[in-house]
């Protein structure tokens, strides 16, 4: 048991990181301290002075955790990977980081690409964003294609080479130097992925001069096909180059960063200047409360924000001093490897850049919070279309939808797709494996998924009712205000079954489609209701169907892959239920487990040198069988 006072009272005056948990275990809150002892003890003393929001946040604390680090840096850089990690729910986070892409340079790779990619990993690669604009990033790729002719093929070109492949028409087209040749030299290729890099980076005026020089070489050498490449380059670049808005004289690389408040997110607007001129300009996007100050927020945006950032300028301007700026700045300099500087400029140049970013952040929120009731208008109409088409009581604020899936009744499969205020709220997805009912039977199948949807959910109801456990922590304990079922009356009639065992009363409606399986409208209480093809009602109905019936597949299939990687392995001497549940654990895959070498099957929990050799050997067979056939 958790003694909260007496884990007080033994913290430690040293700095440190804390993390405080709820009764399920769970992170909820990550933050950095010079003093443990001071910084977690304040929490607990009076909360009349808290914020409503550490007032939430205290009550459910349960225990909290602590690591102590030798410096309140080595605090900073922990604080920042554990929440990017957990994303603590009383944190504020800068929304969606990871699916922010990057444009990536495979430096590990012979002959490196330039790709986009989702994925940060500390691969040798070479690494240049987050963008939130992604048709900022996708015009960026299309300038590298039009500019440097790199491959932008998977080949592995020692194989193409070996085997004398023919090169694509990127090649012919000179779109591509052809490594997949052999007669392109390493350093000519290198060469190009060092002008990319320059151009990623902000300098392109040394790219510039390079290809002027190489223009003029060219020609002296009379070779005029290749000096009108570079001169088309060259103008190319100095097209992009002048579309760029000239902000500083000083021709320095500088970030600058201002934010503004929502109600229940807030936005930050970053400005990339590079030798004076704005190269780039991106917006993120945080989910914090009205309590937070811009302080705190554009604290957490700069640790969240640079802790994925590959390149670190001289210089970042914000508009407000920070409590923890000193640490920040030291931070920020270990990771460019030189000194960098935050800087709150009062009066100048450098605050009339502050007020421009800070003009531009403040459009961005204006402009979010008109799509954003714009959407709302729209999914309120819609929703009104759809209870009067039905004339429904209430609005069909919270749909389920749900569908069996199966393969001559084998394992059937039953899925349930969530929708609320019109907008697919995956979290609240369910799958269901048939258990009562054998072979082809989908109106048994559905009658089943009902009844134990709802039945666990009028448990879940009582549990809560008597407070033995909450409203969040129910997955079923919410019920729908409408029923869509993927098929007709036979489905319709087995739902409500289900429906009436339970003494439930929700509407039910079979959503049907055409002769050539276009979804084509919904029926009931007993007839189909007339929906224009070009409405937004059918629209929306369309898409649940797909939803829903896509969820049932993928379910399905991942099932039938299971089914099948078992059936493999059942063949293999010595491998029984237990090993190959481990074995299905570690690799995840049939095709690692093949490719597996006799020690790394030897970490999977249960396979000893005996069960890893008939392993090795089962599928060593299994190959040469294979070769031997073609």
């Amino acid at each position: 048991m958790f003694d909260l006072q007496q884990q007080l009272k033994i913290l430690p005056d040293k700095p440190g990181v804390y993390l405080m948990k709820n009764e399920d275990n769970e992170i909820i809150y990550v933050g950095k301290a010079i003093s443990l002892k001071n910084r977690v003890r304040q929490y607990f003393q009076s909360l009349k002075n808290q914020t409503p929001k550490v007032r939430a946040m205290v009550s459910n604390i349960a225990s909290f955790e602590y690591i102590v680090t030798d410096t309140e840096l080595e605090a900073l850089i922990l604080e920042c990977n554990l929440i990017k990690e957990n994303k603590p729910k009383y944190n504020i986070l800068l929304r969606d980081d990871k699916t922010y892409p990057y444009i990536k340079i495979t430096m590990k790779e012979e002959y490196p690409r330039v790709m986009k990619t989702r994925r940060f990993i500390k691969d040798g690669s070479k690494y240049f964003g987050p963008y939130t604009n992604i048709t900022a990033l996708n015009e960026t790729l299309h300038i590298i294609n039009q500019l440097f002719p790199i491959r932008t093929c998977k080949r592995n070109i020692s194989a193409s080479i070996e085997k004398g492949e023919r090169p694509c028409l990127n090649f012919h087209i000179k779109r591509c130097l052809g490594p997949c040749t052999g007669r392109v030299q390493k350093e000519q290729y290198m060469k190009l992925i060092q002008e990319i890099i320059l151009f990623l980076s902000g300098k392109e005026d040394e790219l510039l001069k390079e290809l002027e020089e190489k223009m003029k070489n060219a020609a002296k050498m009379l070779n005029y096909e290749k000096a009108a490449l570079y001169r088309d380059q060259y103008q190319a670049l100095t097209s992009i180059i002048e579309r760029q808005k000239v902000v500083s004289i000083n021709g320095i690389d500088q970030d600058v960063i201002a934010a503004v408040k929502g109600d229940e997110e807030s936005y930050v607007q970053v400005f990339f200047i590079r030798k004076g001129k704005v190269v780039q300009r991106q917006h993120f996007t945080l989910s914090t409360n009205k309590e937070e100050s811009i302080k705190e927020i554009l604290s957490s945006f700069l640790k969240q924000f640079y802790n994925n950032m590959t390149f670190v300028p001289k210089e970042i301007l914000i508009e407000e001093e920070l409590e923890d700026i000193e640490v920040i700045e030291d931070w920020l300099t270990s990771k460019r490897g030189n000194k960098v500087t935050l800087r709150v400029p009062k009066k100048g140049e450098k605050k009339q850049l502050i007020d421009m970013v800070k003009k531009n952040a403040l459009l961005m929120l204006e402009e979010t919070k008109e799509i954003n009731k714009r959407k709302k208008e729209e999914k309120e109409k819609l929703l009104k279309e759809l209870q009067e088409l039905m004339a429904l009581e209430m609005l069909p604020y919270r749909i389920e939808a749900f569908d069996i899936s199966n393969i001559q009744g084998v394992e059937s499969v039953g899925s349930m797709v969530v929708f609320e205020d019109g907008k697919a709220k995956n979290k609240d997805y369910r799958r269901f494996k048939i258990k009562t009912v054998k072979g082809v039977n989908d109106y048994g199948s559905i009658e089943e998924i009902i009844l134990r949807r709802f039945q666990r959910g009028l448990e879940e109801t009582k549990t809560i009712g008597e407070g033995q456990t909450t409203l969040e922590e129910g997955k079923f304990a919410i019920f729908p205000d409408l029923i869509m079922v993927d098929g007709g009356l036979g489905q319709i009639n087995s739902v409500e079954k289900s429906l009436a065992v339970l003494g439930i009363d929700i509407p039910v409606c079979g959503m049907v489609k055409d002769k050539r399986h276009r979804t084509r409208g919904l029926i009931y209480k007993g007839r189909e209701l007339p929906i224009d093809k070009t409405s937004s009602v059918l629209k929306f109905v369309a898409k649940v169907q797909d939803e829903v019936h896509r969820f049932a597949i993928t379910y399905h299939r991942s099932l039938r892959k299971e089914s099948s990687f078992y059936s493999i392995l059942q063949e293999i001497p010595g491998i029984g239920e237990k090993r190959r549940k481990a074995l299905m654990q570690h690799f995840k895959d049939i095709n690692r487990i093949k490719e597996a070498t006799r020690e790394e099957l030897l970490e999977v929990e249960g396979i000893n040198k005996t069960a890893a050799e008939n392993i090795c050997n089962f599928f060593k067979k299994d190959l040469t069988g294979r070769e031997e056939n073609q």
